[in-house]
């Protein structure tokens, strides 16, 4: 498994196991398969592990998997969904969010914590749900005067190693977050061929994902790559029922030319999807929503096979399915 930088964070391997898939939430696993899969990812290089609380289950199959005493290599991010609270009512919420999140994983510290809510300007109105957006959002206002001084107090106690931002946000707000100063360590951002955050986007305006990870990258910002499958729409078929007009069916239906030239060229469109999300230039590591340990080989498999051949590439670019 091939290592390297997440800005301050040296040593991460190319895949990191995400707790979607573990935590039960991606289809149906059983508890003991979601803690053989994470057994075999570190069994096989995999060095970096993402949960969060609202991954269902995620926190605690961490906790007893590894009994409170993981392989030294491996770290741990978790997230808080802070919404915009009022104000005062940050640090709290933070510091009560990571202390369950290190209990359940039976852990002194992480090593990276993210925000896992939408970033927005003060004012901004969002296309989906806007009487729910300061629960699904944090305003500038909340994330500059307070999300920021309690993450870095955080930071000094020793309980996290660094802060990041989850860049499903809209995109100007978050491209304004990684200008601004203290910068988050690290952002997750949206890596698959769709250009699509499906069902977690609430705005209007297109994703921007590029763009984001370009100036990450000139700011010295880890990129933590996410939805490499865009949650299935990228497989040979969707794992959980999904109502009509569902983005991640949606997406799913527009995807049908990229599986018809995995068909043409003899390739499991989910091992596609994550070699082509690996090859994205500027993505430290690609986070996997796997549930099982045969889809964690899939992965495997795709990051050594190593990046895509640039025709290849042409030609999944070639189909129009971006945006």
């Amino acid at each position: 498994m091939k290592t390297g930088d997440l800005g301050p964070v040296q040593n991460v391997s190319r895949l990191t196991l995400g707790g979607g898939g573990i935590g039960q939430g991606w289809g149906a696993t059983s508890r003991e398969e979601a803690m053989a899969t994470v057994r075999m990812a570190v069994d096989k290089g995999i060095t970096f592990i993402d949960t969060a609380p609202l991954y269902r289950n995620c926190e605690q199959i961490i906790g007893e998997t590894f009994q409170g005493a993981p392989p030294p290599q491996v770290r741990f991010t978790s997230k808080c969904r802070l919404g915009t609270p009022p104000p005062g009512e940050t640090s709290s919420r933070l510091t009560q969010s990571l202390e369950a999140s290190l209990a359940a994983m039976r852990l002194d510290h992480i090593d990276l914590f993210f925000l896992h809510t939408n970033l927005c300007a003060d004012h901004y109105v969002f296309a989906v749900r806007p009487d729910r957006q300061d629960v699904f959002a944090t305003r500038w206002r909340t994330y500059a005067e307070e999300f920021i001084p309690a993450m870095e107090a955080l930071r000094t106690s020793g309980k996290i190693g660094h802060w990041g931002i989850t860049g499903v946000g809209v995109p100007a707000t978050v491209l304004r977050a990684m200008a601004h100063t203290p910068p988050p360590a690290a952002v997750q951002a949206i890596t698959n061929l769709l250009d699509s955050a499906g069902s977690m986007k609430n705005f209007a305006e297109p994703e921007g994902p590029h763009e984001i990870i370009a100036e990450a990258k000139v700011r010295g910002i880890g990129v933590m790559g996410i939805r490499a499958v865009q949650a299935g729409a990228l497989t040979d078929r969707i794992d959980r029922d999904l109502p009509d007009g569902h983005a991640e069916r949606r997406d799913f239906d527009r995807a049908a030319p990229f599986r018809a030239l995995c068909r043409e060229l003899g390739e499991d469109p989910a091992v596609l999807a994550h070699r082509y999300a690996l090859s994205m230039p500027g993505v430290d590591t690609v986070i996997l929503g796997v549930k099982n340990r045969e889809e964690l080989g899939q992965c495997l498999a795709a990051e050594a096979a190593g990046p895509l051949d640039a025709a290849v590439t042409a030609r999944i670019d070639g189909l129009g399915l971006r945006g």
